[in-house]
């Protein structure tokens, strides 16, 4: 059985992304018409890399940055969820607050929302916001 990949070994694993997709058929019923970005994972990490303390972003307003970045339609909501995921994975595997560390808990899930799924769940999330004022 292969070794389990660390947060950070998926972090750094592009998987030949980030790509740019014609949106099918199949996919338009629900996004419409146009094409998609398939984002890599260290591009969703530098976004959310940037945030400054006492700021906050949602994985909507990522999506829109890498749309725009790589002149898309859209950016694909799963994957850059999943790489916030693997983001804040990584960062807390990493444990040292520097100023190097990704922020994840700066992201939130869109409308706002807390993402249960980052390290420490709901309440370590919120913790850390509360320490930055919010």
């Amino acid at each position: 059985m292969a070794k389990k990949k660390s947060w950070t070994e998926k972090l750094e694993d592009s998987k030949d992304l980030p790509r740019v997709e014609k949106i099918t058929e199949k996919m338009s019923k629900k996004w419409g018409t146009g094409t998609i970005v398939i984002p890599a994972p260290k591009e969703v990490d530098g976004i959310m890399r940037k945030v400054p303390e006492g700021k906050v972003i949602t994985i909507n307003e990522i999506r829109r940055t890498l749309a725009n970045k790589h002149k898309a339609s859209m950016c694909c909501p799963i994957t850059t969820g999943i790489f916030a995921r693997i983001a804040a994975g990584a960062a807390e595997e990493q444990k040292a607050r520097t100023k190097e560390t990704t922020p994840y808990w700066r992201t939130l899930k869109a409308g706002g929302v807390i993402n249960d799924k980052y390290p420490g769940g709901v309440e370590g999330q919120k913790r850390l916001l509360e320490k930055e004022g919010h």
